[in-house]
């Protein structure tokens, strides 16, 4: 194919070095935001993820109830949120739109006070959690662990092993739980539904931000090996669309629809796989992908809604 564009080659393959390194080099996001902010009590934790990785996260009780909520986070953020209105993070999102800081705390109050525990944990390299795999990001192939470790501490705590559970597993978090249901479904026994925000794959969103910088789509064939000698995978295997097969708990899923990181056809695709009970909810009026990461604290009633509904 005839490169048209008007990018010096060696830019571009610059860019393509960048996007790829970035599976393996970021800077963490603090953690802002605590609880207390919002009226909750809250205990630190940690705990370990299926191999070991320590995992640090909050307990919020909800005292009188016996269903709790499991919380995970997008690519980039903390169980605290994002603080993308200061750089370095700003930059990661600035361009879209998305220059505004998402503080998660609003949610957790939202779920304590519609009767449930919280659970809300960074992912491993994210946060204050443990490094592992040299730090290489997999889109929840890795991650998935920590999703299994999060339901193993809440089954091993005195005080929250005969809980219901449901899980609030967001953008790459909802990518980790399919993953890990894909690897181990038994672990989800009893697990009675999810809310996922925003999963995606990573092979569109980089489709897309080569959009964003005016280099030809063909390249995401370069890109795709440079990430696989990071990673040592391709992208069509950090793809939650086949592992949505696998999917064993009633799921709700919500999406910006026309958000710029990623497509609709690919949440569809998500969601058309699915094999269990499933809603799917558009959010519409806006481009901005972290519109969607704060769409629960503006209308909170389908996912509570979905909650209560299984979690009885």
């Amino acid at each position: 194919m005839t490169d048209t564009t008007t990018l010096p080659q060696e830019r571009i393959a610059q860019t393509l070095q960048t996007m790829a390194e970035s599976f393996r080099t970021w800077t963490r996001a603090p953690i802002l935001h605590h609880p207390d902010e919002a009226g909750l009590a809250y205990e630190d934790v940690t705990f370990p993820s299926e191999d070991g990785t320590p995992l640090e996260g909050w307990f919020i009780p909800a005292p009188g109830s016996d269903r709790i909520v499991i919380a995970n986070h997008p690519r980039w953020f903390t169980r605290a949120g994002l603080p993308s209105h200061l750089d370095p993070w700003k930059s990661l999102g600035a361009g879209a739109g998305n220059d505004f800081e998402v503080d998660f705390v609003p949610d957790y109050r939202i779920l304590h006070d519609a009767g449930y525990h919280v659970l809300a944990y960074d992912l491993r390299n994210f946060g204050q959690s443990g490094e592992a795999n040299g730090g290489v990001f997999t889109v929840g192939r890795f991650e998935s662990r920590d999703v299994i470790g999060s339901l193993n501490y809440v089954r091993a705590r005195a005080d929250t092993k005969d809980m219901t559970i449901g899980l609030f597993s967001r953008c790459v978090g909802a990518n980790a739980t399919m993953f890990a249901m894909t690897r181990r479904p038994e672990v989800f026994d009893g697990v009675r539904c999810m809310v996922a925000p925003q999963p995606l794959s990573p092979g569109v969103a980089l489709g897309r931000a080569l959009e964003r910088s005016g280099i030809p789509r063909h390249h995401l064939e370069d890109l795709d090996e440079r990430i696989r000698l990071i990673t040592s995978f391709r992208l069509s295997e950090l793809s939650p669309v086949p592992w949505a097969r696998n999917v064993t708990v009633p799921i709700f899923l919500y999406q910006v629809r026309d958000d710029v990181y990623t497509r609709p056809d690919d949440i569809q695709s998500m969601y058309d796989n699915l094999p269990v009970e499933k809603d799917l909810l558009w959010i519409e009026g806006t481009t901005r992908r972290w519109d969607g990461y704060t769409y629960f604290q503006r209308n909170p009633a389908p996912m509570l809604e979905w909650f209560d509904r299984h979690m009885k």
